[in-house]
């Protein structure tokens, strides 16, 4: 009898890493995965850290064809209300049967030993299918894989400002400054996934202008009502 495979859902953050960390998994064939996890911040009803509207985010899921597991967090959200929030769902996972978490992360180390030492003992082990990948061949195989994304929050002490709510392509890759990881991992920029073979069809967005807000750049995506199917 073939072995039943570790259930897992895969920390979603909207944007390419969490989404290629999705297709890597799928591919693999390793794991039975059953959901998306995204903190979302209720106060603005948005995607936390990528501040991309609630709406794209449950298309996304949506065309991702897996359940979404939403953790609200306040604003502004301290260390303990969000560890709290996050407990209590891994709690509701492990009851479920989720025996893996899968991150996007690519190379902070404390990052990662955060997620480690926060799930032991839990019962769910982390997993890292992009861990130590070069950033650069990272960022080309994502892009002619299909996958499109747009650049909804910018660090313009790190990258020009006026990057916000351009697409993450060839092009803007070579707009970034020398200091500047091509995947934005040291949080120089976030984004938000409307295509790609982790997404069953695209989302039709439209980028409004840009708005500075606690020193960050934030580029407004909006969901365009798609057209009727021909």
């Amino acid at each position: 009898r073939p072995m039943k495979k570790p259930r897992a859902l895969i920390s979603w953050s909207s944007g390419k890493d969490s989404a290629w960390s999705l297709h890597v998994a799928e591919k693999s064939a390793e794991f039975e995965i059953v959901g998306l996890v995204t903190t979302v911040n209720e106060t603005h009803e948005r995607v936390a850290m990528h501040a991309v509207r609630k709406e794209l985010l449950h298309l996304q899921a949506e065309s991702v064809g897996l359940p979404l597991f939403e953790v609200p967090i306040p604003y502004p959200c301290s260390n303990e209300i969000y560890e709290d929030m996050m407990r209590a769902l891994t709690a509701r996972a492990c009851a479920d049967g989720v025996t893996r978490m899968i991150f996007g992360d690519l190379f902070l180390e404390d990052i990662r030993d955060y997620r480690i030492s926060k799930l032991q003992g839990t019962g769910i082990e982390p997993v890292f299918p992009l861990w130590k990948r070069d950033t650069l061949a990272l960022a080309r195989e994502m892009m002619a894989a299909g996958v499109v994304a747009h650049l909804s929050t910018v660090d313009p002490r790190q990258v020009p400002a006026e990057l916000a709510g351009k697409k993450w392509d060839d092009d803007l890759l070579t707009h970034l400054p020398k200091t500047a990881d091509p995947c934005g991992e040291n949080g120089e920029f976030h984004t938000f996934v409307s295509a790609g073979p982790m997404l069953r069809q695209p989302i039709p967005l439209s980028v409004a202008e840009p708005t500075l807000r606690d020193g960050f750049i934030y580029c407004d995506l909006i969901p365009e009502k798609a057209g009727p199917a021909n």
